[in-house]
């Protein structure tokens, strides 16, 4: 689910509700991915098969 982050509200439900503050915070298929980690993002579009 894409979620437009550049609207103030949204970006605040989901800084509050993941507990992060900082960018970019990746979900694929509830798998958090702190930061940009190209090796952790591709494993796991994988995995998903996406």
């Amino acid at each position: 689910m894409e979620k437009d982050v550049t609207d103030p509200e949204t970006a605040r439900e989901l800084i509050e509700g993941l507990g992060y503050a900082t960018t970019p915070v990746t979900l694929i298929n509830g798998e958090e991915v702190i930061g940009f980690d190209r090796r952790r993002l591709e494993s796991l579009l994988a995995r998903f098969s996406l």
